[in-house]
Parts: C-alpha cells; structure tokens; sequence
C-alpha cells in the first residue's frame, strides 16, 4: 500500500523482474576500474579518475573468483619457525585495525611489543605489527590499498605532502596540488586550499 500510494515499486518487485544474477556485490553488467574499484554504467570504458580502462562485472566476478581461491590455500598460522618481520608500528589501536585488514585477506600478523615508552604512563606502548617474511609482498599490496581507500591518496598524491606554506615568500607551492602561486592570494588558484 504504502508503495503504491508514493509510485514507488518493492524492491522484490524490482530484483524479481531484473534478471541479472550479482555475485558478492559485483553486478556483470556493469564496469569496474581495477586501480579505485568504482562501479560505473556498461557504455563508459576508462575510468576518470585513474585514467585506465575498465573491466566488464563479468571479468571482475572472475578474478573474485580466482582470488578466493588464493585465499582458500592460504594458511592463518604461524609456525615456530616461522621467520618474522616487522612491517608497521604504532599505537595498539591503528596496529589492530592493519591487523584486521590483514586478516581479511588471510594474512596472519602477531602484534609485538615494545618494552619502552615515554616512562610518564601518559602514553602507551609502541605496537609492532609482524608478518611472515615471505607474506611481505601480498602485506606491502593489501596495505597499500586499504591506505589507498581510506584516504583517497594514491602514491603520486603525496609528492607534495612536504611543502609548507610560507606567506613571506616570493612564490610558494599548494601543498595538496603542487601548483605554484604567489602566497598574496590567499588561496591555491588551482585547487581552491585556503591559507587565510
């Protein structure tokens, strides 16, 4: 009734008459960029904000399927003799959340601690996230896109993430875009950053 008072159809009705199947989330008629992972309509073909070209839903439910495989071989323990590396420290919270992502992806990690801290009790230890040496690859790739997604940083994205604005200088650099400005303006005539 309520549907029918607003024009509205069920969405049983809509997923009853759709006879397109999606597996995981993944719709086969549609594109997907394998760089970002956004979705987009079947007649778009390169990805605007990558700059490369898409891969149909049928293709990405393929290589889903394929990497759960890779998955489903992959074993959660580790051993004794296991050789152990480091690959991030932090506080125990931002290390537990990179070892859930890590997880995810079957990927066993153990947290190490750090015996030293600033001995003032204001702040905890330092947490180190380990990882099986020869999981240092595939580690170094789910880490770099979960950076990726959380932030909506790709790598070439931080080449300015040093420069510093300075307002006496006779031309200064945005830092989020690299454009070069005189610092009078106020704002990154490019990007619109406000130094005000």
């Amino acid at each position: 009734m309520f549907f029918n008072l607003f024009g509205k159809k069920s969405t049983a009705t809509k997923t009853a008459n759709k006879d397109v199947q999606c597996v995981d989330g993944i719709d086969p008629e549609m594109n997907y960029c394998p760089d970002c992972d956004d979705e987009y309509r079947g007649e778009i073909s390169i990805c605007p904000t990558c700059a490369v070209s898409l891969m149909t839903g049928e293709e990405k439910i393929r290589r889903h399927a394929l990497e759960n495989q890779s998955l489903n071989t992959r074993t959660m323990e580790i051993e004794p003799g296991d050789e152990l590396i480091s690959i991030r420290n932090g506080p125990l919270k931002d290390m537990k959340m990179l070892q859930k992502v890590l997880a995810k992806e079957k990927i066993p990690s153990i947290l190490a601690g750090d015996e030293g801290s600033c001995g003032k009790g204001c702040c905890g230890p330092e947490m180190y996230l380990q990882i099986r040496k020869n999981d240092t690859e595939i580690a170094s790739e789910v880490l770099t896109r979960d950076f990726v997604k959380s932030t909506a940083l790709n790598v070439e994205d931080l080449k300015y993430a040093d420069v510093v604005f300075d307002e006496l200088a006779a031309e200064t650099v945005c830092p989020a875009c690299g454009c070069r400005f005189s610092p009078t303006v106020g704002a990154c005539p490019d990007c619109g950053l406000c130094f005000s």
